[in-house]
């Protein structure tokens, strides 16, 4: 069984390190979500007041994960929509995931530049799943 948080925010000299658990790789993506939510809005709730559908692909797990990340970040910053939980189904290196969240203007975000491939990894543990992002800010 994963850590009973889904994530925790790690020390970084810089920038936001987060390291996220889950029982699936599905889990590891959705939890990403919920790390990025708590993280700009700072640990307090966002409402599921509407979804959007977003589909991404990789050419590795890896660049999934950062390409997801970016479309998250996309979302806040083009879309004026902050995330604040998803249903996500991965089929080899494609995603498609089902968000809920809120319109930016009802929160005071923190921003979050973009993805980064710095320190990240994801990988199988005898628990489940373990990943490892780091966010520029």
């Amino acid at each position: 069984m994963p850590d009973k948080e889904p994530f925790i925010f790690l020390e970084h000299t810089a920038d936001i390190k987060v390291r996220i658990t889950g029982r699936t790789l599905d889990e590891i993506f959705q939890n990403t979500v919920l790390a990025l939510a708590s993280y700009t809005n700072s640990g307090n709730p966002i409402k599921s007041k509407k979804g959007k559908v977003v589909e991404v692909q990789g050419t590795d797990m890896l660049s999934l994960m950062y390409n997801f990340i970016d479309e998250l970040i996309y979302l806040i910053d083009a879309e004026h929509f902050i995330p604040s939980k998803a249903q996500v189904l991965l089929r080899g290196n494609n995603l498609k995931a089902e968000i809920f969240g809120d319109d930016t203007k009802n929160y005071n975000l923190s921003h979050i530049k973009a993805a980064t491939y710095a320190e990240m990894s994801i990988q199988k543990t005898k628990n489940g799943w373990e990943a490892f992002i780091v966010l520029d800010v």
